[in-house]
């Protein structure tokens, strides 16, 4: 088979019906109004590349932009490419189109799209031209949507009263989310080629583990084919290649016969996540043939282990059910976030951007990312670098927030094709850990029948429930389905089984029992508090989290600099969570309320660590009763205030720190009980037990430590335990409990035990600095203090500076190095600034 990119495009815009008779489809692309764009690629990136349309991000010109999805955006394309030669088939393939549109060729009209998730394939070898030059032209039409509403969910919900996005199969964040703007999308948003085969070709491969050892492994290959009418007798070979290339399977099936095979590999080198172990990526190798015609050949990275999940009984808590994922037979806590779109305009996405944001979530000590039902099926890259990197995929189906018609046969029949077309391509990746159904419709569902009063049946049940199930029982039945996140026991929202989206922390809204709600939302400081997360006894929490700021870099970056206000306009509009002080309730008792945008960005930055901190230590700390946790949210598609660990510049926030550090595969952490008295407890997360010495200090913030334990201890692989008991005295504002280990087998940690505003910190300490120049792109920074210092931030005035470490404590006499490295260039110690919360922020918390 042979392929042909079509990369080079132009580009013009007509009222809605008007290209037509404006004679656009004959028109030269020369002419005034045509402007160059790539595929794959986005309408909005083409025009602000040839200055046509301010920045939606710059600014406050997010509402500028809304004009682009009101137009009739014409993609014109000319290649070369001669007519089909007898018995050979010339395919046009449309990887993705956003959303509505038509497409012709040579002025023959080829059929329409109306599904951006979905794969298009038009059979044009009659209609291209005898000369050889062809124009391909893809008519995208106005979003229009649709008239009708299908519930009223959107009143449960602020931001989400408009749910007309559900009636259309298109990315729904780009209508705007709760952290997104409303800049929907319109183009060639995925490749588009020329595709020539003769006889047939491989349109699909399937990969499997069946069972694996460290001797022995049984896995399936298989493989789908298109042949043209009459094919002759066909043989394909399947070839597994092992990590170095050398054959470790082969099998030659006749495809009247068999297209799927079991494989038998000896000493297989197993994939595991990134924290447990390598990720060999062996190679499935399909090639079909005619006689010794070699007509197509195919192949995948794909990696043998096995992956499973278990929602047995959980005999140790009465009535509860585990969830937790189980790879190459070993329960595993995951340890991740949700992962949104990384860009509003995901054409434009490209493998540098996922290599940047998921070599980070390594950073963070993650293993695994739920992709976010409002968002996209992910671009190839993604999972390749998953597979690649050893993180876990949790991929939902495109379904978020809103009720789905079941009543209309085109839109049921194209989500029954988008989601084979998405089986297909993503069901060999090893990091594929979970198929799930749709993201909170069985809550929100669950919600409106207690305000209503009523059981109302689920809209898009008939997904959920049979269709989704059905075809991954064809094409994938050996990934877990889950029919939605969260969904499990006896409420959608249970803490007895399945996973638990936890919005009492930020929200407001009352824990979700199992039959009904308790309470009603509260959104006082009391009924917000971060402690609260020490209520959830779910079984994997796959939401949770808190808003911060974007560094102050960042907002520098895309703010005027008289916007960098609390009160600006531009700022306010970065914060789409309604209302949009909802943070304060969270700050005020913790940190005090900021009076500058500088003071706004740490204070939230250190609510979201501390919050987070403490949610992470509790829940692990539940293990195995709880195997996992998905932080909200990951990353940004624009520079916002928003959810994210890190923010759309790729600059990790004090919570992407502090969660690496709550991450660690070996945590040791403290839980506060009711009688001034503290437990110390080890989570271990690794495949081998862990021994070494511990040391706890009650340390006075102004220097001295007060009392120490030295403890030698033993922590078993894969388990939770308490190590040791002692005095916390609650309320003090001058001490804190700390510990650390010699032996390096943990980072170091602490517990207040007073909130921060009310410490009695060393006013104005800060830290001694040593920098030197380790390497052209990198800083080695060495710091030490003489007193106890709190949130001490290291700062270089770039985009997407990665630290070792950051918004880290130091205690009196310790010593700390750190390496500052700009992925992007060359960086000087003369762009190093250090401040800590002692040095800038004290004086006002204590106001």
């Amino acid at each position: 088979m042979q392929t042909e990119a079509l990369e080079q495009w132009r580009i013009r815009d007509f009222d809605p019906g008007a290209g037509a008779a404006s004679c656009a489809i004959s028109a030269p692309t020369t002419e005034s109004g045509w402007v160059t764009a790539s595929a794959p690629g986005d309408t909005h990136a083409a025009l602000m590349a040839v200055g046509r349309l301010a920045d939606p991000f710059r600014g406050n010109q997010e509402c500028d932009a809304a004009w682009v999805a009101t137009r009739e955006w014409w993609w014109r394309s000319t290649f070369t490419c001669p007519r089909a030669e007898p018995g050979e088939q010339v395919e046009l393939v449309f990887d993705g189109l956003d959303t509505f549109a038509t497409i012709h060729l040579n002025g023959e009209r080829l059929g329409c799209c109306d599904n951006m998730f979905r794969r298009y394939r038009f059979e044009v070898g009659r209609h291209l031209s005898k000369d050889g030059r062809n124009v391909l032209t893809v008519v995208f039409s106005p979003a229009d949507v649709p008239a009708r509403e299908l519930n009223n969910w959107g009143q449960l919900f602020t931001g989400m009263a408009d749910m007309k996005r559900n009636l259309m199969r298109k990315a729904q964040f780009g209508w705007g989310w709760d952290w997104g703007p409303n800049l929907p999308t319109v183009g060639v948003w995925k490749a588009v080629r020329i595709e020539r085969w003769r006889k047939a070709r491989i349109e699909a491969l399937s990969f499997a583990t069946l069972a694996a050892s460290e001797a022995l492994a049984e896995v399936s290959a298989g493989f789908e084919l298109s042949c043209a009418p009459g094919s002759p007798v066909l043989r394909c070979e399947l070839q597994l290649l092992a990590p170095d290339g050398a054959l470790a399977a082969r099998r030659t099936l006749d495809p009247v016969q068999a297209t799927e095979a079991v494989l038998i590999v000896t000493a297989p080198q197993r994939w595991w996540t990134s924290d447990l172990g390598a990720q060999p990526l062996y190679t499935l190798k399909a090639e079909l043939f005619d006689g010794d015609t070699r007509l197509d050949v195919q192949q995948r990275a794909v990696g043998i282990r096995t992956l499973t999940l278990d929602t047995s009984a959980d005999a140790q808590e009465a009535g509860t059910d585990f969830f937790r994922f189980v790879l190459n037979g070993v329960p595993i806590f995951a340890r991740g976030a949700n992962w949104i779109p990384a860009d509003s305009f995901v054409g434009t996405l490209g493998p540098p951007r996922y290599r940047e944001l998921l070599e980070s979530a390594l950073r963070a000590n993650m293993n695994m990312l739920r992709v976010w039902g409002g968002g996209i099926y992910e671009h190839d890259a993604f999972y390749s670098l998953c597979d690649e990197l050893g993180l876990l995929v949790w991929q939902d189906f495109m379904f978020a927030c809103a009720a789905y018609p079941e009543d209309d046969p085109r839109f049921v029949a194209s989500v029954q094709q988008e989601v084979r077309d998405q089986v297909r391509r993503l069901r060999h990746h090893p990091s594929l850990a979970l198929w799930c159904g749709n993201n909170e419709c069985q809550l929100f569902q669950f919600m409106a029948d207690h305000i209503s009063g009523r059981v109302a049946p689920l809209p898009g049940a008939l997904y959920y429930d049979r269709l989704l199930p059905e075809a991954l029982a064809e094409l994938d039945p050996h990934t877990a389905y889950w029919p939605g996140s969260p969904s499990g026991g006896p409420s959608a929202n249970s803490m007895r089984a399945g996973d638990v989206h936890d919005w009492t922390v930020w929200h407001g809204l009352p824990p979700v029992p199992d039959r009904d709600f308790a309470g009603r939302i509260d959104r006082s400081p009391s009924g917000v508090d971060y402690r609260r997360y020490a209520e959830n006894s779910g079984r994997f929490i796959s939401e949770f989290g808190i808003h911060a700021g974007p560094a102050m870099t960042t907002l520098r970056r895309w703010l005027d600099a008289d916007d960098l206000r609390l009160d600006s306009a531009a700022f306010l509009n970065r914060i789409k969570d309604d209302p949009k002080n909802k943070i304060d309730a969270l700050m005020e008792p913790l940190v005090g309320m900021p009076a500058t945008l500088q003071q706004y960005v740490d204070f939230t930055m250190l609510t979201q660590a501390e919050g987070l901190k403490f949610g992470l230590e509790h829940f692990r700390r539940r293990k195995p009763h709880c195997s996992g946790t998905l932080i909200w949210q990951y990353n940004d598609c624009w520079p916002c205030v928003s959810w994210s660990l890190i923010d759309y510049d790729g600059t990790g926030k004090a919570g992407f720190h502090a969660v690496a550090r709550a991450y660690a595969p070996v945590l040791a952490s403290f839980k506060p009980l009711a009688d001034d008295t503290a437990e110390l407890w080890i989570v271990n997360d690794g495949l081998s037990a862990v021994s070494g010495a511990v040391q706890i200090d009650l340390v006075r913030l102004q220097g001295a430590c007060e009392a120490s334990v030295s403890l030698q201890v033993d922590v078993p692989a894969n388990c939770s335990t308490v190590v040791w008991r002692g005095h916390a005295p609650t309320g003090a504002r001058d001490r804190a409990l700390c510990v650390h280990s010699p032996d390096g087998l943990f980072p170091a940690n602490r517990l207040m035990l007073a909130p921060i505003k009310s410490l009695q910190l060393a006013a104005g300490a800060k830290p001694r600095l040593d920098v030197v120049q380790s390497g052209p792109c990198s800083l080695h920074v060495r710091l030490a203090a003489d007193a106890y210092l709190l949130f001490v931030q290291l700062v270089v005035e770039r985009p997407g500076m990665r630290y070792s470490d950051n918004y880290f404590d130091l205690r009196a006499g310790e010593v700390r190095d750190v390496i500052v490295t700009d992925p992007h260039g060359p960086i000087s110690p003369c762009e190093l600034a250090v401040t800590c919360w002692n040095e800038t922020q004290l004086p006002r918390a204590a106001d």
